[in-house]
C-alpha cells in the first residue's frame, strides 16, 4: 500500500481555519463594498451612519473611540458624510471644544438604503448554504468571536 501523499506547505496553509476565514471575511466584504458604492460610500461610511444613528449625537472622539478609528481618518469619514449632507458636527452642549455628530433626515434615509445593500450583499454571500447551515455558521461564528 502506497502511503498517501504529504500535502505542500501551501496546500496546508489553504486549510487551516484562519486562512479560509480570512478569505471568506475578504469575499463577504468585497460583495457588501460593491453593493454600498451604489451610495457612493464605503464600509467605514456605513459604520459612522450606523453609530451615529443608535449613540447620537454623540462626541466625535466618542464615535471613533466606539467604532475604534484612528481620529485622522474619522476626520476624513466626517467631512465626506458631512459634504454629503448626511450628518452634521455641531459644538457639543457639554464642551463648547468639542464636536457633536448627529445624522440628519437624509443621513437616516441613506442608512436605510445602505442597510437593505448590506443585507441583499449578505444574502448573495451566504447564497451556497441551506438556511439551517447559514444558522449554524452564524452561531459559531458568534461563539469564536464572543471567545476573542
Amino acid at each position: 500500500m502506497t502511503p498517501a501523499p504529504t500535502p505542500s506547505a501551501l496546500a496546508r496553509i489553504q486549510t487551516l481555519p484562519s486562512w479560509l476565514v480570512g478569505r471568506v471575511a475578504a469575499r463577504g466584504r468585497a460583495l457588501v463594498a460593491d453593493a454600498l458604492a451604489a451610495e457612493g460610500l464605503k464600509l467605514a461610511h456605513h459604520a459612522v451612519l450606523a453609530a451615529t444613528d443608535e449613540y447620537g449625537p454623540l462626541a466625535q472622539a466618542d464615535l471613533g473611540r466606539r467604532l475604534a478609528v484612528d481620529p485622522k481618518d474619522l476626520v476624513g469619514l466626517l467631512n465626506h458624510l458631512q459634504g454629503e449632507g448626511l450628518v452634521l458636527r455641531t459644538p457639543d452642549p457639554g464642551d463648547r471644544r468639542k464636536n457633536a455628530i448627529s445624522l440628519t433626515p437624509a443621513g437616516a434615509d441613506t442608512l436605510a438604503r445602505c442597510t437593505a445593500l448590506a443585507e441583499a450583499a449578505n444574502t448573495e454571500f451566504l447564497a451556497p448554504l441551506e438556511p439551517a447551515e447559514r444558522d449554524t455558521l452564524l452561531a459559531l461564528l458568534g461563539r469564536i468571536h464572543g471567545a476573542a
